[in-house]
């Protein structure tokens, strides 16, 4: 099929890293592995940062503007077989695929759309009504995780789903890793405010019960919070922490390897990819059982869960799996064929291709 791909959040272009862009790319990249010929139908970055009627009446007319474009577009060259939204939500809805896809009638479909009860009041109430009227006219949805399948399906119940499990490239994870050191800890993410300096904050108050045992921790990462994450590590000796700020994603591979152990609250995590490059990078991962987290991590086979909140279960976690050698180098084989077996772009092929399969084109 030609497929027509737009993500409103953030396109696969976005010049900053990031979970959201990584997954845009696997997409595309699962979707073209599976035959299909995708092409980028805008860039436009429809996301609202604060419930502005301003900014959302400017993006309409962006918006309106877009869609004139495209449907000139389709007239000329044709229309493509599908059009492929990914993750619209309240903060970042479709403003232009429901609309060409009705006027062109072609098949809609979203990827990771989510649906949150509390938002609906004020502007982001009329903004979210947004995503259930695409969820609403989708042929269909393809959710990530159980939890944003069944927030869509308690607002939208005659809504039609799929279920596509997160994924990765594990193309870029050597065959067989090299031992990196058992006691050196590792975390990727972004630093900014919410729930990552949250996690951050969890992170640095686990760790400073722990200093009795000889770890040490690479954080890649950086962001408008830098100041107040490095902040709540002030209390650490200086010399426990190798800061390596934002590094291209094609290093980070290198650096999970230097490691033991993956260690990352994950408050409010979708599901945190990364937590998935680490396991293809052999290391067991220490996370919170919090949103969509366990469907990337396996408690008690890959890597540890422990209750939300919970500081002290958290810094529990990271000592029993540096303090047993056998126990981590099990959960890191466990890890590894997970991820490499369950969760790698073929297997993301196949498994998009049999829905897709489903939905009747013209």
């Amino acid at each position: 099929m030609r497929i027509a791909f737009h993500a409103p959040l953030k396109s696969p272009n976005h010049p900053v890293a990031s979970g959201d862009r990584q997954m845009a790319r696997m997409l595309v990249k699962a979707l073209e592995h599976g035959g299909h010929s995708v092409e980028l139908a805008s860039e436009l970055r429809f996301y609202l940062r604060q419930p502005e009627p301003k900014s959302f009446d400017a993006l309409k007319i962006e918006a309106r503007e877009e869609a004139a474009r495209l449907a000139g577009l389709w007239d000329r060259d044709g229309k493509p077989d599908l059009w492929f939204s990914y993750h619209p939500y309240y903060k970042a809805p479709d403003l232009i695929g429901p609309q060409l896809a009705s006027a062109f009638a072609v098949p809609y479909v979203t990827a990771e759309a989510s649906y949150s009860r509390r938002r609906n009041a004020g502007l982001w109430g009329d903004t979210q009504a947004l995503v259930v009227r695409a969820v609403e006219q989708a042929a269909l949805n393809i959710c990530f995780t159980q939890r944003d399948r069944q927030g869509l399906a308690d607002a939208i119940p005659d809504a039609a789903f799929g279920m596509l499990s997160p994924f990765i490239d594990t193309s870029v994870f050597r065959e067989t890793p090299a031992r990196g050191c058992p006691t050196r800890l590792v975390t990727v993410a972004m630093m900014r405010p919410g729930d990552k300096v949250e996690s951050y904050r969890m992170l640095a108050q686990a760790l400073g019960s722990i200093v009795h045992l000889p770890w040490t921790m690479s954080v890649v990462g950086d962001g408008p919070a830098r100041d107040e994450v490095k902040a709540q590590f002030a209390g650490l000796a200086a010399d426990r922490i190798e800061w390596l700020g934002a590094i291209e994603p094609a290093a980070v591979p290198d650096v999970l390897y230097s490691g033991g152990i993956y260690i990352w609250p994950g408050c409010g995590e979708a599901y945190g990819v990364a937590y998935l490059e680490a396991q293809a990078a052999g290391l067991p991962v220490v996370a919170q059982d919090i949103a969509g987290v366990p469907e990337v991590v396996r408690d008690g086979q890959t890597g540890f869960l422990t209750p939300p909140g919970d500081v002290a279960a958290f810094a529990s976690a990271v000592e029993r799996l540096l303090a047993s050698n056998d126990e981590r180098a099990i959960m890191a084989a466990e890890a590894r064929r997970f991820v490499l077996e369950e969760r790698s772009l073929v297997v993301a092929a196949a498994r998009l291709a049999e829905l897709l399969a489903k939905i009747p084109v013209s």
